[in-house]
């Protein structure tokens, strides 16, 4: 569907990528049969006649689908999140982490905007490897993009979240959660609030990384 030049013309590929996402994460809930979908997500998102915009699409969902269960847990806190499905969230986690190894090989080959979205993951599934390997992989970021900017908060608070130090994460979080940002419950997890802050900063950037002159 994505490749066929014969295709419906009016079946395009940003159509039928939207169309696939809402059904994979069906308004931001995972269902019983969400963790099976991202296998081809998977396949997507290292496929090189994808576009890198939609790359990093690809990426983003697998990382808005492996912390589905914090990010409403740091909205709802305390209660518990009103259409949770711990059983089908765990699936789909682990689901991904099984892709993650992979999808970061390809760090070498992507550009700066699919790097950024591979950066997220590897924070979400930390690695005694991958993490030392985070700060020198997002210098150039960091380099281009100054502190105020989207980009450059952005990578600086994966690098923050790659420390894995609590009270430098929820510092990094209180300081970049201003008027824009949904704020949660400070006595709420802070990983929870993390991931939370982390997912609304990656829709920020995402229009500005994913436009249609982006490299691949």
């Amino acid at each position: 569907m994505l490749f066929d030049a014969e295709a419906d013309p009016c079946w395009d590929d940003r159509r039928f990528l939207g169309d696939f996402y809402n059904e994979i994460l069906h308004q931001d809930t995972c269902r019983p049969d969400t963790a099976d979908g991202l296998a081809l997500l998977a396949v997507l998102a290292v496929d090189d006649r994808i576009p890198a915009r939609h790359r990093f699409e690809a990426v983003s969902l697998l990382l808005k689908t492996a912390t589905v269960a914090e990010r409403h847990l740091a909205e709802t806190w305390p209660a518990v999140p009103q259409h949770a499905d711990p059983d089908s969230e765990t699936r789909a986690r682990n689901a991904v982490q099984g892709h993650t190894p992979d999808l970061l090989t390809r760090w070498s080959a992507e550009c700066p905007a699919v790097r950024l979205a591979l950066a997220s993951l590897a924070v979400v599934f930390p690695t005694d490897r991958t993490l030392p390997a985070l700060t020198p992989r997002l210098q150039p970021l960091t380099r281009e993009h100054p502190p105020g900017t989207d980009i450059g908060d952005y990578a600086r608070f994966v690098l923050v979240l790659a420390t894995q130090d609590d009270n430098r994460i929820l510092t990094a979080t209180e300081d970049l959660t201003d008027s824009y940002w949904t704020g949660t419950a400070r006595t709420a997890p802070t990983r929870a609030r993390a991931l939370h802050l982390l997912g609304q900063m990656q829709t920020k950037i995402a229009s500005e990384l994913t436009r249609p002159h982006t490299k691949q």
